[in-house]
Order: structure tokens, then sequence, then C-alpha cells
């Protein structure tokens, strides 16, 4: 079984790559100040490493990573979207990113795009039937407004809205008293490989130090070990060295 884990807001500041003492693979991507609680970091399971092709941090919100897959490669998008109460041009900036991220990821991938998103739903999906199922919680507001969106825009379907579970399997955060409790962190599949995804649950039994409760998504995608892996890397053509002309 391959695993991924991904943290938002995490409080390390820069961009880098360390290995754990257990052998796990963290990449991360903070803040290049220590004045906000900001960023976003992948945790690969000991032996994922040898899977991943390429990876990029982009920002404090946003981090990217591309794995080797045995017939599709696997691009996921970790984020850290701002509150509902922030700024327009915050949020703006935000989706901007986020949509030149996408649309710069292969066509022929699987691509994943998950995290803290703050974004409620809901559960109406009147004429959003290809994006989102009815049982997500709550009323959708601005920030889940712009998720679906985004969603539309290309072909994403937020998949903890699709699976029919109790609310404590399905509400994400909840405030220090308990008082508020919301469906605010999602994972996205682009539709074409909506069936690839088997389930989406909250998991509340690991102690991790925060006031988000843990999404598990169950993807059938099989991956395999790649080469050397760089950041930024750059394909050939290589078939073109057979013509004699080039």
């Amino acid at each position: 079984m391959t695993s991924i884990c991904v943290n938002s807001k995490i409080s390390g500041t820069g961009t880098g790559r360390i290995t754990t003492k257990t052998r796990e693979t963290v990449l991360y991507s903070g803040r290049e100040d220590n004045h906000h609680f900001e960023g976003v970091a992948f945790i690969l399971k000991k032996g994922m490493e040898k899977k991943l092709i390429e990876w990029k941090p982009i920002n404090s919100r946003l981090l990217k990573a591309r794995f080797k897959g045995r017939h599709n490669n696997l691009t996921v998008i970790q984020c850290y979207a701002p509150t509902n109460e922030s700024g327009d041009k915050i949020k703006d900036a935000f989706y901007d990113q986020l949509q030149s991220e996408i649309i710069s990821s292969s066509n022929h991938d699987i691509l994943i795009v998950m995290g803290d998103l703050n974004a409620k739903v809901g559960n109406e999906n009147t004429g959003l039937e290809r994006v989102m199922g009815k049982h997500g919680c709550g009323c959708m507001n601005n920030n889940g407004e712009r998720l679906v969106d985004i969603c539309s825009l290309n072909n994403l379907v937020i998949g903890g809205t699709l699976f029919p579970h109790l609310l404590t399997h399905k509400l994400t955060w909840n405030t220090p008293n308990g008082r508020d409790k919301n469906q605010i962190d999602h994972i996205l599949v682009n539709g074409k490989w909506r069936r690839s995804l088997i389930d989406v649950k909250v998991r509340r039994g690991a102690d991790v130090n925060s006031d988000h409760h843990l999404v598990i998504a169950l993807l059938k995608v099989k991956l395999r070990s790649t080469g050397k892996t760089l950041t930024g890397i750059k394909w050939f053509n290589t078939d073109k060295l057979k013509d004699s002309k080039v």
C-alpha cells in the first residue's frame, strides 16, 4: 500500500526536503518569515520517495508533487486556503495561483487537489452533480462558492460529498470548545478518475495536536519506482534523436 500524508498550517519557514529517523520523506513549503502560522507539506511513507518524479514548492499555501504510476502518473496539489473572512484580494491571489497550477498539470495524470480549503460546500448539489454529491455538511459559504467554481472550470469532484457517512466521519474541524463543527478540509479528484475514488472519510483517533481531524481518501491507483527525482524537471522528445537531420 502506498501512503501520502499532507499537512496544512505547518510552522516551518522556507522550503526544503528532509528525511526523518524512521525514513519518511518530508517535502515542505512555508513562509520566509515566522510571523504567521502558515505552510504546507507532504510526508511520504518509507519507499514512496522512489515514486516521486518531481515536486514544486509554490508558496506557503500551495505545494505540488508528481508521482510515477504504472499506467498513469499522479499529481497532487496540497492547499492551505485563506479563511472565509479573508479579503477578496487574498482569496483571488490564492485561487488564481491554484488555477495556474491545475492547468499546468498533465491532462493524462490523475489529479488530486487536497488540504485545508476553509470552504463549506453544503449538501445541495442541484445543477452541480458533476462537481459534488449530496453528502456534504452545512450551508455553502463564499469560499465554498469559489471552490465549486474552480471545480466546475477544471472538471474536479469534491470527494467528501460523495459518500454517505455519519456526521462524525464527515466533519473535519471543530473549535476548541467543541461548539462549532464544519466540513472545510477537502479532497478533490479530476472527474475522469471519479470511479477510482473508493472512499473519503474522517478519522478521529489520531493525536495530531490540531483542531482538524485526519481526512483519509482511498484511491485505486498503482504506483511504481522511477529514476532520479528532480525539481523543475524539463522533458525532451528523445525520439527525435533517431532522425539523422536532428
